[in-house]
């Protein structure tokens, strides 16, 4: 019994630990995606977001696909949370689509080649993240992408409402499923911490993306 709790405890810790940086480091709290909400966003500034967003996330497999091919545990919740995100991700990744056809040519912008060899080095990076042999890493990028991606699709409603698209809503799983399975594969010290450096590496990224879509509309200010 004192073991359970103790465990129990831990799966608590750990759950806060990686909402809390979710809530601190994560998308929702970038200042250049925030602005893309406001009425006064540039279009040309949403459609290079979309553009972007799927050069990083639009292929296949992606994060989420390779943390489900590795082994994190035996437990049928488990796979259940795994498949549900896997299944509401590529669901995502049918709206990115036609969501960049809809926004039109990405916009012209001082640098493009560049830009790309940046998103491809962030594609690098969560290969990286998602095939990590360190147990936990992987799903803890997975957590924190499926977390993070609340932000990131306010940003692609807000677009599709600009261009009169209609697209389905998440069904990413939610906050609370989240934290049951953080609650079903935490127990070891070392898979927590391996769990939260895979998550806040995957939020770097997400950092670096909007902090790229940031100097790209600077610079097409300045032209």
């Amino acid at each position: 019994m004192v073991f359970a709790t103790t465990q129990s405890d831990r799966s608590n810790d750990a759950w806060t630990a990686l909402a809390t940086l979710v809530g601190t480091d994560g998308s929702g709290r970038d200042g250049f995606a925030t602005s893309l909400l406001r009425a006064d966003a540039q279009a040309r500034d949403l459609a290079d977001a979309v553009h972007c967003l799927c050069l990083l996330h639009g292929r296949q497999p992606g994060v989420i696909e390779s943390t489900a091919a590795r082994p994190v545990s035996e437990a049928s919740e488990v796979t259940d949370w795994l498949d549900a995100a896997v299944s509401a991700f590529a669901e995502e990744r049918a709206t990115l689509v036609p969501l960049v056809a809809a926004v039109g040519p990405l916009p012209s912008t001082p640098g493009q080649a560049e830009t790309e060899a940046a998103i491809t080095a962030q594609r690098h990076a969560l290969d990286m993240l998602a095939t990590s042999d360190r147990r936990g890493c992987p799903v803890g990028a997975s957590l924190a992408l499926v977390l993070d991606w609340a932000a990131i699709r306010d940003v692609l409603d807000t677009t599709a409402a600009r261009v009169g698209m209609a697209i389905p809503p998440s069904s990413l799983p939610a906050r609370a499923a989240c934290a049951a399975f953080v609650g079903k594969i935490c127990g070891a010290p070392a898979f927590e911490r391996a769990m939260l450096f895979g998550a806040q590496q995957l939020l770097a990224q997400h950092r670096a993306l909007w902090q790229l879509l940031e100097s790209r509309a600077a610079a097409r200010n300045a032209g």
